[in-house]
């Protein structure tokens, strides 16, 4: 409240004087016998409180700014209309700043400024108020002081003495002044007061304003009652939003289908809903209107219709049909992969028969890095779909592919339909990578959950927990992705198309490390292809000696540290005109090292006992070395090397066989009676099993016996029986690229397998010398052929004799990454 004293306080006259140094206000004005504090600052400000407070009782003029903002402001800037104040104290806060106490003399108007530098000086006229006896103005007086008095008891804020001081006032000037300076008004309507000499003029002025602030009280009052007796004790925010409401309705402002209901109701007739799912949110639109914004079950309700309106019912893309078009797009991203392209040209031709036809349900399987999941990426691209990706490695709760119940704290939808609303179309290219790591515990089973979503006949309906009403998922293009089959469910495993992809031969790596690899590593190191180049002997060292894989990840990753060690010698200034010497196969150990992987098949089975077999792994095919030696002993057969209950009993058939036919194969039947066979799988911190090694353990044992070394580049693979029958297995495809790999030269397989090389590529087919057996005994040609080639070399035993082999002649080194056999 500003201080005003009152007309009982002795005050001395003050004297005005013609010229008034001139102080600009802003944001406030002051009104004759009013006491206010204000902040001075500005310069010339500055500069008049400096000379005023060297004259005694000073005396200066206050004008009020049009324009607050206004720092130097001139003579059209400030009102005319100002009050002349008296200075009772000064106080500096600080160097160029003041605080200054004003007292209001009289009201005065400026007749002309005769100075503005260094601050304003102008010639004033006082204006004093003119009292003289009148019953108008006694009644005016009367209705101010009575309405005054009925403001400061509404206002709760005001201190008790505001009431005593309106009745001390006598003037009525002085009245209407002291009402105004305390009143909540706009600068504006106080300087309009200011500017009002006519004192009945100023009175109705007052009594309008004090008018309307009493009927605001007034409502404010009613607010408040009404508030009260509806809600009590209630929370705080409670009551600021009741009061807000009152308001509203009091003002006539308050609209029901305003604010998030109307925007709703917009948003569902835009979201072109079925019909049965627009009742549902209807229905709960309608809750939403009666609930309490603060109320819990209100952000649960207004959360779940955000989901309905934001999901994508109808809003589709169109798809690509331009068979020509997706083949380029697809052969731009990736090399080979023939099998999944034809299937995708496929489904975009029959889309192009039969529009309304449902996306197929695709799953890729293949090694880590034969470009399972960037596949998908470029199925979307050259099909003209948005793509999406949930990854389902180490998800366990069936939630997670559901959603939770909207009854939970924090509830949402499953990962499929946050995905949609992520994709915003109803058809996109929907890939769930790592089907084959999905765990399950006592939360569920997600694998379970996905049966519906990958069903044709049922995901048109798919039903989750949160939104408890039907989507349709039938447009869907799904693929999954995974390593190997054998954990996914057979019921899921039925619902998927199945497309393998096998690994890549060398040439293929070579063809992607040109075409693709070494183009984007380039790129991605600020290096062109005129500043490097990586020879094709570079590459293929790359691939034989520091890589072994079926895919290229591994490929691609070795290829970018070589580039990043030429991005340091181009960035160091090193090499001439930034432009490096291609790389040759014998710079690479200066990037990558020493070789990371190198070739031991021809010393591993260079010795008597030692056989080569293939073995399938979940990251593409290995070979594998058996070893076995002889030493004294009672005729135990002793198995090392982590081996599997299955892989053990092949052993052990392989031996009955080998003693059943001994007098056959050349040596005394009873070799076994005072000695001990021992073999041994290496890798030994790697368990293995499965019955594939049979044929290469017969190959072992009836090298070991014989004294003949098996040829260092002929690997096997072939279950067994004790009547030597050679039963078909598994993992033909990745074994015979493993083989290639390896720089094999001759497989043998077991004849009911010769289905199985249609899926092995054409180059590794014609560069292997593949040879399809029935029987055990077939295999034992390569056996006679290694003994006919060391026929100059010295003796190591003939038939129906037994040359033990020195101890030290066990192969020790272990094959570089073996797996097991399936």
């Amino acid at each position: 409240m500003t201080t005003q004293k009152g007309s009982s306080a002795p005050e001395e006259p003050v004297e005005i004087p013609d010229q008034l140094a001139i102080l600009p206000l802003r944001n406030s004005v002051l009104f004759p016998g009013s006491i206010i504090p204000i902040d001075v600052g500005r310069k010339k400000s500055v500069r008049l409180v400096e000379e005023a407070i060297s004259k005694e009782r000073p005396v200066i003029g206050i004008l009020t700014q049009r324009e607050a903002r206004t720092e130097e402001p001139g003579d059209a800037d400030l009102y005319e209309v100002g009050c002349a104040a008296r200075i009772l104290k000064v106080i500096k806060l600080a160097k160029d700043n003041f605080s200054v106490i004003l007292q209001g003399v009289s009201r005065v108007r400026i007749m002309e400024f005769s100075q503005r530098d260094p601050f304003m000086i102008a010639n004033v006229k006082p204006m004093p108020d003119l009292t003289r006896p009148d019953v108008e103005l006694d009644a005016l007086v009367l209705n101010l002081k009575d309405m005054a008095k009925r403001v400061v008891k509404l206002m709760p804020e005001l201190p008790k003495e505001a009431a005593a001081l309106v009745d001390s006032v006598t003037e009525p000037g002085q009245l209407a002044d002291l009402t105004t300076s305390n009143l909540d008004l706009s600068v504006e309507e106080k300087q309009e007061v200011l500017e009002t000499i006519d004192l009945k003029a100023r009175l109705r002025k007052v009594l309008a304003f004090l008018s309307r602030q009493l009927e605001v009280l007034k409502v404010r009052e009613k607010i408040n009652t009404q508030v009260q007796e509806e809600m009590g004790r209630n929370q705080r925010e409670y009551v600021l939003r009741q009061q807000l409401k009152a308001i509203k309705e009091e003002l006539g402002e308050l609209d029901e289908s305003s604010g998030d209901v109307e925007e709703f109701k917009e948003k569902i007739a835009q979201a072109e809903m079925p019909e049965d799912v627009e009742k549902v949110a209807l229905k709960q639109l309608d809750r939403l209107k009666v609930m309490q914004p603060s109320s819990a079950e209100y952000t649960v309700t207004r959360t779940y219709l955000e989901w309905l309106v934001e999901l994508p019912w109808q809003r589709g893309t169109e798809d690509n049909l331009d068979i020509e078009n997706v083949r380029r797009v697809l052969d731009e991203d990736h090399y080979d992969l023939d099998k999944v392209k034809k299937r995708i040209v496929e489904y975009i031709a029959v889309r192009k028969l039969k529009p309304d036809k449902k996306g197929p349900i695709l799953c890729l399987v293949g090694p880590p890095g034969v470009g399972k999941t960037s596949l998908g990426r470029s199925i979307a691209r050259a099909i003209g779909r948005k793509f999406v990706r949930v990854s389902l490695g180490g998800v366990r709760d069936e939630a997670e592919i559901r959603g939770h119940r909207r009854t939970y704290v924090g509830s949402l939808p499953g990962r499929v339909i946050q995905s949609m609303k992520k994709a915003t179309t109803v058809n996109p290219v929907f890939m769930l990578d790592e089907i084959d790591k999905l765990g399950h515990d006592f939360r569920g089973d997600p694998a379970a959950a996905l049966l519906e979503v990958l069903d044709p006949e049922q995901n048109n309906a798919f039903s989750d927990h949160y939104l408890e009403v039907q989507y349709d998922l039938s447009r869907v293009m799904f693929i999954a992705t995974a390593n190997i089959m054998d954990p996914v469910p057979a019921a899921l495993r039925d619902r998927l198309e199945i497309l393998e992809l096998p690994g890549y031969t060398r040439d293929e790596k070579l063809a992607i490390a040109n075409n693709f690899l070494v183009p984007k590593q380039l790129g991605e190191h600020g290096l062109t292809a005129e500043q490097l180049q990586l020879t094709q002997g570079a590459l293929g060292e790359i691939i034989d000696s520091y890589t072994r894989e079926a895919g290229v990840r591994n490929l691609e990753r070795e290829i970018a540290n070589v580039i990043r060690g030429c991005a340091v010698k181009v960035a160091e200034g090193k090499v001439e005109e930034g432009k490096i010497p291609p790389i040759e196969k014998d710079d690479l150990s200066e990037y990558l090292g020493p070789q990371k992987h190198i070739s031991e098949v021809a010393m591993r089975t260079a010795d008597p006992g030692v056989a080569t077999g293939l073995a399938w792994t979940p990251v593409g095919g290995d070979i594998i070395f058996v070893e076995a030696t002889r030493m004294p002993g009672k005729g135990n057969l002793v198995l090392t090397g982590q081996l599997g209950d299955v892989m053990k009993e092949s052993a052990q058939a392989a031996l009955s066989y080998v003693r059943s036919r001994a007098v056959e194969l050349g040596f005394e039947e009873n070799f076994l009676e005072k000695s001990d066979v021992h073999v041994h799988i290496p890798a030994g911190s790697i368990p293995k099993d499965g019955p594939s090694a049979g044929i290469t353990l017969f190959v072992a044992l009836t090298s070991l016996l014989k004294g003949v070394g098996a040829p260092p580049d002929v690997a096997l693979t072939g279950e067994i029986t004790l009547r030597g029958t050679v039963l078909p297995v598994g993992g033909i495809k990745e074994k015979i690229l493993a083989a290639h790999r390896a720089g094999i030269k001759r497989v043998y397989l077991p004849e009911r397998n010769e289905k199985d090389l249609i899926d092995v590529p054409e180059q590794a087919r014609q560069e292997l010398d593949i040879r399809l057996v029935k029987r055990i005994d077939e295999v034992l040609e390569l056996l006679d052929d290694a003994s006919s080639s060391n026929e100059e070399e010295p003796d190591t035993g003939g038939a129906g004799e037994i040359q033990p082999l020195p101890l030290d002649q066990a192969a020790d080194a272990d094959p570089a990454e073996a797996g097991p056999p399936a």
